[in-house]
């Protein structure tokens, strides 16, 4: 490998087979070198490679730099925070799809931000709370009301962000709000199916002016965007951060769901956890506690 032709980048956009890398605001259109299809290691969104630029401007990839974390769906690494967005409704906020989202992400390593969107629309009542108890950076916003967007503007300075939540939430329109440059499209949500229509296709980084990428994304919301969902199963409880000064259990067997003795549900019993929070814990746990060893996946 010649290492003196070699550039440094980021994969802002992969389509086709075509990779479109960012290299000190240039981007460059490449393809990947044949040998990783040996490695079963291919290249995807938000990898930090190297790759030589041919005479024409085109480019091969060379190598992929160790990823910090990497999801499934969609298929994209190195996020340094998730922004969780709800709405007032069409639809409703999902307080189990937040909360997978922040487990998922817990157990990926990557920050969970909370955020309520079209505030102009009604009183979010007590979500916003349960949220910044549990220790997440909350924010009630409107894309509509720019005075609104702030403090959760600094949220995206120099770091690599990924918006979530369900179709019709207003996550393209909270991007146009922020940064009017990008100017992505937007859907209308259905009055029949009382959702949004999606409208991101395929996983794109977007630079901001502030130095960090912002992650447009089709959406995610399920375990098995988690690599390892064994590991995630065992860490389980963890993955709850607020749940942590209460795992103090008189059996070390103890699931955290109905056992007597369990500090956790005396936490909830008092107060001191939300309920709504164990209630998705309950059935986040319900949902991965049939995956048998055996049947790691290894996507």
């Amino acid at each position: 490998m010649d290492i003196e032709n070699l550039r440094s980048g980021t994969i802002i956009k992969a389509v086709s087979g075509f990779y479109y890398i960012n290299c000190f605001d240039t981007v460059y259109q490449c393809k990947a070198r044949g040998n990783f299809r040996h490695s079963k290691v291919s290249p995807i969104v938000g990898d930090n490679v190297l790759f030589k630029v041919a005479a024409d401007g085109t480019g091969v990839i060379e190598s992929i730099s160790q990823r910090k974390n990497e999801l499934k769906r969609p298929i994209i690494a190195n996020i340094d925070k998730i922004i969780i967005v709800s709405s007032f409704q069409n639809p409703c906020p999902d307080t189990y799809l937040i909360d997978r989202l922040t487990a998922l992400s817990a157990f990926e390593g990557i920050e969970s931000v909370i955020v309520f969107n079209k505030s102009d629309t009604g009183d979010f009542g007590e979500l916003p709370g349960i949220y910044k108890k549990a220790g997440f950076n909350t924010y009630v916003v409107s894309a509509r009301q720019p005075e609104t967007l702030k403090e959760l503007s600094s949220e995206f300075k120099g770091c690599v962000c990924a918006m979530a939540g369900n179709s019709g939430v207003g996550k393209s329109s909270l991007i146009n709000a922020l940064f009017p440059k990008f100017d992505l499209k937007t859907g209308e949500v259905s009055a029949a199916l009382g959702r949004g229509r999606h409208t991101t296709r395929h996983t794109e980084f977007l630079k901001t002016d502030s130095g960090g990428f912002i992650a447009d994304t089709p959406g995610f919301s399920s375990v098995s965007a988690v690599q390892n969902p064994i590991e995630f199963k065992k860490n389980l409880v963890h993955c709850f951060k607020d749940f942590e000064p209460y795992i103090a259990c008189k059996f070390t067997t103890c699931t955290h769901t109905c056992e007597t003795g369990c500090g956790i549900l005396e936490a909830v019993k008092n107060g001191k956890i939300c309920s709504s929070r164990h209630k998705s814990y309950v059935a986040l746990f319900g949902e991965l506690k049939d995956i048998k060893d055996w049947k790691q996946n290894k996507g």
